[in-house]
């Protein structure tokens, strides 16, 4: 028995793995997606836009609808969580003002009949979503909920464009009071979204019920990222573990991709986390530079994994060209390449308008550059495409399907001779 005591010792089993011998953070927490911040000075132009489409709710009538469209990270949610609070604030100080808002997502409800069910779920505090009636009967119910909250009622749907084009709910909610489905309620609509294109694709009867205020997020520039990863950085790390190049590197990253100040801020939270791991006491740029190459990675294997085998198809396109260092491409010439890969693997064979649909999508996904080129005097334009992501994660991770593992392995061959890998 003493044995195995020693044995024990000396081998280190009586330690604790999750001991750290250098100290890195000092409120994580403020690196993570829920943390709120108090102030959002980028974002006061928006802010401003927000608080005058809500103030009519403080003065008796409903808030204007709204919608807030940007792509991801570029602080939408968060800008309105942050005006909401402080309209909440005042109603609570004031006798005449009563409000109710509901907020919620639309991701996975495709349809106005699966988002109203989602709706009456939240207001009911998630009880079990109602269904097996038709689409008015589900309408009724809603206003039925809605009748028992406060006399103003404000709905946030985030994604709202989930939705898609069956969108007879985005006309109904905000005509509730005038179409007689409520008497003492006033009702508005905020949607948020980061499809950039949604909007235009609305029927016009939804434009004209739904966007009284419209508000874009642009994206933010590198001096905005690092100003919003310094406030966060003074409260998340101990004195002294940042090198001073950390922050701005971390912000020409973000600022040169999306502009996201979430992808910022994960990068700065990784570069910590690789730093704390290796028992680093400070952060530099190596660590930066390494927890870009894994977040990189980890979003092209997510996005990736989730590719049907036409979005595949049209990936390796141009990721055949891209090796032949024959992009930027248009869409003929990747069709063209489209098939001869299509017909080694004895694919269906989409037509061109279909494949350029795809490759379209994949530049929205951010696996591809889809650029449009005007074609002059002659007028028309046209697209180009070229590999947005990098080329050897890429391959690596198409090459875990073994329905084009064959094509895959050919063109890694080739970008190895090519010393491209």
């Amino acid at each position: 028995m003493s044995g195995d005591g020693a044995n024990s010792s000396d081998t280190g089993l009586n330690s604790n793995p999750y001991g750290s011998t250098v100290e890195i953070f000092s409120d994580e927490s403020v690196l993570k997606e829920d943390w709120q911040p108090e102030k959002l000075p980028e974002r006061e132009k928006e802010l401003d836009e927000i608080r005058n489409a809500l103030a009519p709710a403080t003065r008796g009538v409903n808030a204007h609808n709204l919608f807030l469209y940007g792509k991801t990270g570029q602080g939408k949610t968060v800008a309105i969580d942050h005006e909401l609070d402080l309209l909440n604030e005042y109603a609570n100080s004031q006798d005449d003002l009563e409000l109710s808002v509901i907020k919620t997502s639309a991701n996975n409800q495709s349809t106005s009949y699966q988002l109203a069910a989602h709706l009456i779920k939240e207001i009911r505090d998630g009880s079990k979503k109602p269904s097996g009636i038709d689409q008015q009967s589900m309408f009724d119910l809603l206003y039925d909920e809605l009748r028992d909250l406060n006399e103003t009622i404000i709905i946030v749907i985030d994604e709202i464009d989930s939705i898609g084009s069956n969108d007879d709910l985005l006309y109904e909610l905000p005509r509730a009071r005038k179409n007689g489905h409520l008497e003492d309620q006033w009702i508005s609509v905020i949607g948020i979204s980061n499809d950039l294109e949604f909007r235009d694709n609305l029927s016009p009867k939804v434009k004209d019920s739904l966007y009284d205020s419209e508000i874009e997020f642009a994206p933010y520039n590198a001096n905005q990222l690092t100003s919003i990863l310094e406030r966060r950085a003074e409260r998340a790390f101990i004195d002294g573990v940042l090198d001073g190049d950390v922050i701005p590197l971390c912000s020409a990253f973000a600022a040169q991709d999306e502009g996201s100040a979430r992808q910022a801020i994960r990068l700065l939270y990784k570069a910590g986390e690789l730093a704390l791991n290796n028992d680093d006491e400070v952060i530099n740029e190596s660590h930066v530079r390494e927890a870009r190459e894994i977040l990189e990675r980890k979003r092209i294997e997510e996005g990736m994994r989730s590719l049907t085998t036409q979005d595949q198809l049209a990936l390796l396109s141009v990721v055949a060209l891209e090796i032949e260092e024959e992009t930027p491409a248009r869409t003929r010439q990747v069709y063209q390449k489209y098939k001869d890969i299509a017909t080694i693997l004895d694919s269906n064979q989409l037509v061109e308008r279909r494949v350029r649909d795809h490759l379209q999508s994949l530049g929205m996904q951010g696996f591809l550059i889809a650029e449009t080129r005007n074609r002059g005097i002659q007028g028309g334009s046209h697209y180009r495409f070229e590999v947005k992501t990098d080329l050897e994660a890429t391959l690596d991770i198409l090459g875990e399907d073994n329905r084009i593992d064959g094509v895959v392995d050919d063109l890694v061959d080739i970008a190895t001779a090519k010393q491209l890998l």
